[in-house]
């Protein structure tokens, strides 16, 4: 299995090829990243600078810490998909070579 992640804005958890039915990981990825967005002015105005994790629709919680949220989802969802980003910070456009890192095992984590 592989786990890809992006730091300190968002990581995000892909299993291998399972993807939701009728979907795809990214398709998830965009709902989660939405999800986010239609929360994000009450997020900042009550959480600025904590962690959000987002699995699908739902806001599963927040965290002081990357690495406590990070822990959470791969408990919960393992390999996800899921979407953990930091309340208030500026979104990030990296390109599609850098912006993932496979890390291998069941259930790793790079942070």
């Amino acid at each position: 299995m592989t786990i890809w992640s992006i730091r300190p804005i968002m990581i995000t958890g892909v299993g291998s090829a399972k993807a939701p039915a009728g979907g795809t990981a990214m398709a998830e990825l965009e709902t989660e990243i939405a999800t986010y967005e239609s929360m994000r002015e009450g997020l900042e105005s009550e959480h600025m600078g904590k962690w959000v994790l987002v699995q699908g629709r739902e806001l599963i919680g927040i965290y002081d810490a990357f690495d406590t949220a990070a822990r959470d989802a791969v408990k919960r969802f393992g390999p996800g998909p899921y979407l953990i980003r930091q309340i208030g910070a500026r979104p990030v456009t990296l390109p599609a070579s850098v912006m993932f890192q496979p890390v291998h095992g069941p259930y790793k984590v790079r942070i």
